[in-house]
């Protein structure tokens, strides 16, 4: 930087003298050489003057920085899951600061506590955009909290990377979508459960809008299949009053469980399902929220042989992702593992640093323009970003739990599955209206508030 600003004031001093000279030849009258020099200092002049403007330009490009939010919970009922997603949101970042930065110049996250809150993160997605002006957020994890931030991002004109699996019905041109859409998560997961476990079904989950549309998907399809669900029941986003929803599952005697509690609450519900005498080799439990990181703060010894299912397991034997775990476990410890959100947070940065180096700015409007069909090959394999939804293509697993960090795949669709954020057993005005009544239920809220 400072060659650059040396360059500029040799070329403005160059300027004054050669103006010097010329003035002094028209004070003397050497008219012809005049004349002569007048021609040849206006090229002169323009070209010193180019250069110049070249020198800033290329001074901008090679210093300053990029600034981008990272917005998670690191405290509150969903810190347990969002910690490893910031981790992992920074490693990429790290990684790509290594490398040069981007565009010549080095990324900046600027990282901020969500809280567990969905009205707080409005706040911070506000705070990042207007004011600490970033390029980019990566962030959120309940779709709670990303349906209230979406306005935000939308009246700016700004960019969200949403790392989590999510019920779908949705797609906003402000938001890329790199968690798995209900046909990459839910809708495979009950076909299989219903082809390999039993036919009667009890779902229980975390009452806001993630769990809720869940459900109503599962029914869907388990109608369409010829099964039963036997009881659904929803316990409030954080609490540990989960013990009536295990008496309705005794009673109801399922042959399966879809659990879609999210966050700390899921270390009550599992503790009150053993108690009961409920294990995995008698009713097994398919969760969509608890992977490997998850599964530290639990007894994994009670939940072998349970199910989940997801597009990322760490076991999975691959080049890029024996990298991937090596490095993660590297920077953070040893005893650590990673997960579908934590490669999901990992593949946002990487993907969105594409669309900047091919852009060849962060600017938010050219940056949207090159996301459609940016790949990456990802710890879990090929992903891409599909230019119709901003959602992403990815491989579906279904996984059993055999250890910390070790979940067995039983079933996989072997490569990338085309998202459908809307899915088809209703209209999209349908699913809309379902959305409607609970935000308007809930008082214009995406959650159940007490």
């Amino acid at each position: 930087m400072q060659i650059y600003k040396k360059i500029v004031v040799i070329q403005e001093m160059e300027i004054k003298n050669t103006i010097s000279f010329v003035n002094l030849l028209k004070i003397t009258n050497f008219c012809p050489l005049y004349k002569l020099c007048m021609k040849l200092t206006k090229q002169c002049i323009f070209f010193l003057l180019l250069c110049s403007w070249l020198g800033c330009q290329s001074q901008q490009q090679i210093g300053g920085e990029i600034k981008v939010g990272v917005l998670h919970s690191l405290s509150g009922t969903m810190a347990i899951s969002e910690k490893a997603v910031v981790n992992a949101t920074l490693m990429a970042i790290d990684e790509l600061n290594a490398k040069g930065g981007l565009l010549g110049k080095k990324i900046v996250p600027i990282t901020v506590d969500g809280k567990s809150n969905w009205g707080h993160f409005a706040t911070e997605a506000e705070r990042l955009i207007t004011e600490e002006k970033v390029d980019v957020i990566f962030g959120c994890w309940t779709s709670a909290s990303r349906k209230t931030v979406k306005p935000i991002f939308e009246k700016h004109n700004h960019l969200l990377f949403y790392p989590i699996q999510y019920e779908g019905l949705e797609q906003s041109p402000n938001i890329v979508y790199t968690g798995a859409a209900p046909n990459q998560q839910l809708q495979p997961a009950t076909k299989w459960a219903f082809d390999n476990v039993g036919k009667r079904f009890f779902i229980v989950g975390s009452d806001y809008v993630f769990p809720r549309t869940a459900s109503a998907i599962i029914k869907d399809l388990v109608a369409q299949l010829g099964g039963e669900v036997v009881g659904d029941e929803f316990v409030p986003l954080g609490s540990k009053d989960v013990k009536p929803m295990i008496d309705k599952i005794i009673a109801a005697k399922p042959d399966v469980i879809f659990n879609n509690i999210n966050g700390d609450s899921n270390l009550e519900f599992f503790k009150y399902l053993r108690a009961a005498g409920i294990t995995p080799e008698k009713i097994p439990t398919f969760s969509f929220s608890i992977a490997e990181d998850e599964l530290r703060s639990m007894d994994i010894e009670t939940m072998k042989g349970d199910y989940t299912a997801w597009n990322y397991f760490q076991s999975i034997q691959s080049p890029e992702n024996q990298e991937f775990v090596a490095n993660y476990k590297k920077k953070y410890g040893e005893d650590l593992v990673t997960d579908d959100p934590i490669e999901a947070g990992y593949i946002s940065v990487h993907l969105w640093a594409k669309a900047v180096a091919e852009a060849g700015t962060s600017e938010v409007n050219e940056v949207r323009k090159h996301l459609a069909n940016q790949s990456f090959n990802a710890p879990e394999g090929l992903v891409y970003i599909d230019g119709k939804t901003q959602h992403t293509w990815k491989t579906v697993r279904i996984g059993r739990f055999r250890g910390y960090g070790d979940v067995e795949t039983v079933w996989s669709s072997e490569k990338p599955v085309e998202p459908v954020p809307f899915p088809k057993h209703r209209k999209r005005e349908e699913w809309e209206t379902f959305l409607t009544n609970l935000y308007e239920g809930w008082g214009k809220n995406w959650a159940k508030v007490n």
